[in-house]
């Protein structure tokens, strides 16, 4: 086995905001494992204002290539890696990266599409597309031209501005007014920007504005606050920065509507099919997110899109440009390709 990395610096069209920050560009990490004869390849992305970096993840790779047994022996298994890394506590978007050029490389040494690999339908729910936190006419100018150049049925507006409820509410109505002839379906991302009692006030006014669902409410840490918000609220909850790891599922299943998994979050395939596991099983919706990612991430979020019952895998459609293919979006819907592997490819 042969492994080797990349650092790519990725430019977005637009600097994306959140409750936690603003990003206009990203070091991501490409992994690459090969036998002699195909390659396999993974990504790593970090997070608005995470200290999962590009520099930090590719010495923790390296650290657990050189030393541990399983890649001395020849080829590991996904899970046998996964397993390993979490036990090193290496960054979840660093374990996603190799976790995903491992499946990557199962898949073209047979031939198949992963998603084919992995015994999966190739179909999935349309994917939104994300507005970021805007001055009102910023937003009325990008909402029309993201949807225009994407196709996109459905727009997420990221609301838990550090400016305060009201201007939630004017980037809302900006954003609501600009796609309003496009005719797509709106969701609401607060990237746990609001207090428990912002949160139920928010929920009920958005509600009465046609919103699919809300995700992640309230903070990370604050799930404890959770159950009065849940009590109260009028749309779906979807919790996202609360859930990494399958085992966090059950200790808040009481307390939201579904789950939403990010492969950056989770360390990769292997852990994103045990959380919509765990997910069904305590009767949660399911959805898959994305970070800063590239075309190749994006295609290996696509791959299992069958599993999910709402998709967010935009973050390739806003950069400039994407060093990567393998992710197209047609009549609104990220699918996985025919090519062998997760079918995404680094361009040039």
């Amino acid at each position: 086995m042969q492994v080797s990395f990349k650092r790519l610096e990725l430019q977005k069209l637009y600097p994306l905001a959140i409750s936690r920050g603003v990003m206009s560009s990203s070091e991501n990490l490409f992994v690459f494992l090969s036998d002699g004869v195909h390659t396999g390849i993974g990504e790593l992305s970090p997070a608005t204002g995470s200290a999962w970096t590009a520099s930090r993840g590719e010495e923790q790779l390296k650290s657990l290539v050189e030393s541990s047994e399983l890649f001395q022996l020849g080829q590991p298994s996904p899970h046998d890696v996964w397993q390993a890394m979490r036990d090193a506590n290496i960054d979840p978007p660093a374990m996603a990266a190799l976790d995903t050029a491992l499946w990557d490389l199962l898949a073209k040494q047979a031939g198949m599409p992963l998603y084919r690999l992995l015994g999966l339908p190739k179909r999935a729910a349309p994917t939104s597309v994300t507005i970021g936190i805007n001055p009102p006419e910023v937003t009325r100018e990008r909402v029309p031209d993201i949807l225009r150049r994407t196709g996109a049925k459905c727009l997420k507006i990221k609301l838990g501005s550090p400016e305060g409820r009201d201007h939630d509410k004017e980037h809302f109505a900006a954003a609501a007014e600009a796609s309003d002839s496009f005719g797509v379906e709106l969701r609401v991302d607060a990237n746990g920007g609001w207090t428990p009692d912002e949160a139920i006030m928010m929920d009920s006014w958005l509600a009465a504005r046609g919103v699919d669902y809300i995700e992640q409410p309230l903070a990370e840490g604050q799930e404890a606050e959770l159950p009065k918000v849940f009590a109260h609220r009028r749309l779906p909850i979807f919790l996202d920065e609360t859930i990494r790891y399958s085992t966090n599922v059950p200790k808040v299943a009481d307390r939201c509507d579904g789950i939403n998994l990010k492969l950056m979050k989770c360390g990769g395939i292997t852990e994103a099919v045990r959380i919509v596991g765990t997910a069904r099983a305590h009767g949660l919706k399911t959805m898959i997110g994305c970070m800063s990612e590239s075309s190749i991430a994006i295609a290996a979020g696509a791959a299992i899109g069958a599993l999910f019952d709402h998709i967010d895998l935009d973050s390739h459609l806003n950069l400039n440009p994407d060093p990567a293919d393998g992710a197209p979006i047609e009549d609104g819907v990220v699918l996985p390709t025919e090519r062998p592997g997760h079918g995404g490819s680094l361009l040039g």
